[in-house]
């Protein structure tokens, strides 16, 4: 099972940006998919990001689409996600997860089987 460790999370001022790293403790081949999520208390976990490792097509939520970014270094090992013009609602809990047999680029976070320990965000107004 592939181990993921999140990073670059952080405390910023609505409007601002955040790039969060996700290092893979292999080299990513193959073909299934990596996502972002994120977890806000007292809500479920919701999908932000999802990228097929085979062809770098990329799944967001609509309202998500216009200031979120994934992408994939494989060279590195890493999954990206840029965050643009944030607002203090996207403050959560940020998760990377990887499907190993994943068919399709879907958001839900039950059919994802491997989770790295989360990198906190808080936007403030």
């Amino acid at each position: 099972q592939v181990h993921l460790q999140e990073s670059g999370g952080g405390s910023v001022q609505a409007g601002g940006s955040l790039r969060l790293s996700c290092v893979a403790s292999r080299i990513i081949v193959g073909d299934y998919c990596l996502g972002w999520f994120r977890q806000a208390p007292g809500k479920e976990r919701e999908g932000v990001a999802a990228i097929s490792t085979r062809d770098g097509h990329a799944n967001y939520p609509t309202y998500l689409l216009a200031r979120f970014e994934v992408s994939l270094d494989k060279a590195k090992n890493t999954l990206y996600l840029q965050m643009n013009r944030l607002k203090p609602e996207d403050s959560a809990m940020y998760y990377c997860a990887e499907w190993s047999s994943c068919y399709s680029l879907d958001l839900i976070a039950d059919r994802y089987d491997s989770w790295g320990q989360g990198t906190q965000v808080t936007v403030s107004s």
